[in-house]
């Protein structure tokens, strides 16, 4: 559900684009018992990074700063999206940039970062850990 979801307001946003614009062409498939545990690992790492530590100081810098509590949480949760989504780019195994692709991964960044400030990192974590896990699977069809 969280990946139609974040789908269709991508969709909105960028006029219709399909999810065939997210796929990463040229990837060397794993065989699927490491891409299953590459899918749960990379979920609850990137929560933690993203969402615990990314958020979480921001909000603290924030309040520091003497924002108010609301205006801090916004600005943390679309400034870690933004880093979440550009930070999937970078490296030799980092996809290839298209607004598209960019464009999901903010919107899930949002949503993720949402759920986190509503719910905690563990509802978070396994959110985005069993989305990878779905996208592995769908994958080897």
């Amino acid at each position: 559900m969280f990946g139609f979801v974040v789908a269709m307001v991508t969709a909105v946003v960028l006029g219709g684009i399909g999810l065939a614009a997210l796929q990463a062409p040229g990837r060397v498939p794993l065989p699927m018992a490491s891409q299953l545990v590459v899918s749960l690992g990379a979920g609850i790492y990137e929560e933690l990074v993203f969402r615990v530590l990314l958020v979480s100081g921001l909000l603290a810098l924030g309040t520091l700063l003497g924002w108010k509590r609301p205006a801090a949480l916004a600005v943390a949760i679309v400034v870690s999206a933004l880093i979440f989504s550009g930070f999937h780019y970078i490296g030799p195994l980092g996809d290839r940039f298209t607004l598209a692709s960019f464009t999901f991964r903010a919107v899930a960044g949002l949503v993720l970062s949402g759920l986190f400030a509503a719910r905690g990192f563990g509802i978070t974590a396994w959110t985005h850990a069993l989305y990878d896990v779905g996208l592995a699977l769908v994958g080897r069809w």
